[in-house]
C-alpha cells in the first residue's frame, strides 16, 4: 500500500501540465520493436504523453566499432525501418569516423533515406575528437542537413573543450551535446562570452540534459545548473532520458523540481526539440 502511494506521488510530481507532451531526445532501442514496446509501456505507466522519441540502435554492450561498416549499415537500416513503422520515432543513425570513405558514404546513404540525426560517441566508439577524420565528417553531416549528437558526459577528460572547438570549426553544422558536460557543466557558461566575440560563435550548439539533470534538484549545484541553462540559452536545451539506463519519468520529475518558469520548462520538454527536428 505504501509503495502504491509513493508511486502515485511520484507520478503527480513528474507529470507536466495537462497537454504538455514530452519529446525524449535520447533513447537507446537496442532490440528494435521489443525495446520500443518496453519503453512505451514504461512511459504510459508513468502518465506521461510522448511528443516524439529520438532513438538510436547502439549503446551499452551493443556498439558501432570501426572496421565493420556492414554491421553499422545493418544497425542503421534497423532504426530507419522502425521509424517508418512508428511515426513518433526520429531515427538516429551512426557511423565511425575511422572508417574513412565508408563512413562518408554511409552518411550520405542514411541522409538520403530521411535520417536527420547522427550520433557519435567518442568514448564507447573509441575515437579521438581531435582526429583529422572527425571534422570533415561532421561538416558533411551539416551539409546534408543532419544534426550531430555527441556524448558530453565528461567521461573523457577535456571533452567539453574539444567539442566546443569542433563546433566552432564546423559552424554550419548543428550539434547536440548529450549530458551537457556532466558535472563539468559549468564550462558551458563560456558560451555567454563567446557570443560577445564578433563572427566567432555560430549559435550551433544545443544540449540534452539527460543524466545530469538528476543531480541538480535540491543539491548545492541547483542554482549553478539553472544559471548555466539560462546562460547557454533555454531555447537550446532538450530533455532526454538515456533509456534504458534512466527512465523518462525520473528525468521529467527532476526537470519539474528545478527553479525554472513554466514557459522555460515547456520549451525544454518539447518545444525546442520540435523546432530542431522539424516536428
Amino acid at each position: 500500500m505504501f509503495r502504491s502511494i509513493a508511486l502515485c506521488l511520484l507520478l503527480v510530481v513528474a507529470a507536466p501540465a495537462a497537454g504538455q507532451a514530452v519529446f525524449d531526445t535520447h533513447v537507446h532501442l537496442r532490440e528494435g520493436e521489443a525495446s520500443l514496446a518496453t519503453y512505451e509501456r514504461e512511459v504510459a505507466a508513468s502518465g506521461l504523453e510522448l511528443a516524439g522519441v529520438a532513438a538510436m540502435w547502439f549503446g551499452g554492450p551493443q556498439q558501432a566499432r570501426a572496421g565493420d561498416p556492414a554491421a553499422i549499415r545493418a544497425g542503421n537500416d534497423g532504426i530507419i525501418a522502425l521509424a517508418r513503422a512508428h511515426p513518433s520515432v526520429v531515427p538516429v543513425a551512426t557511423v565511425h569516423p575511422y572508417d574513412d570513405q565508408a563512413a562518408l558514404d554511409e552518411l550520405a546513404r542514411v541522409a538520403a533515406a530521411g535520417v536527420r540525426v547522427l550520433k557519435l560517441h567518442p568514448h564507447t566508439q573509441r575515437f579521438d575528437l581531435g582526429d583529422a577524420r572527425v571534422l570533415p565528417l561532421v561538416r558533411r553531416a551539416g551539409e546534408l542537413g543532419m544534426v550531430v549528437l555527441l556524448d558530453n558526459a565528461g567521461i573523457v577528460a577535456g571533452d567539453s573543450q574539444a567539442l566546443f572547438e569542433l563546433a566552432v570549426r564546423a559552424p554550419k553544422t548543428r550539434f547536440i551535446f548529450a549530458h551537457m558536460g556532466g558535472l563539468d557543466f559549468r564550462f558551458w557558461n563560456i558560451l555567454a562570452l563567446a557570443r560577445t566575440a564578433e563572427d566567432f560563435f555560430a549559435e550551433n550548439i544545443h544540449f540534452d540534459i539527460s543524466g545530469t539533470v538528476l543531480l541538480a534538484p535540491g543539491s548545492p549545484l541547483e542554482a549553478e545548473f539553472v544559471w548555466t541553462l539560462r546562460n547557454v540559452g533555454i531555447e537550446r536545451i532538450l530533455i532526454g532520458s538515456d533509456h534504458p539506463q534512466i527512465s523518462l519519468a525520473r528525468t521529467v520529475q527532476a526537470l519539474e523540481r528545478l527553479d525554472l518558469t513554466d514557459e522555460e520548462k515547456a520549451k525544454i520538454r518539447s518545444g525546442n526539440a520540435r523546432r530542431l527536428f522539424g516536428r
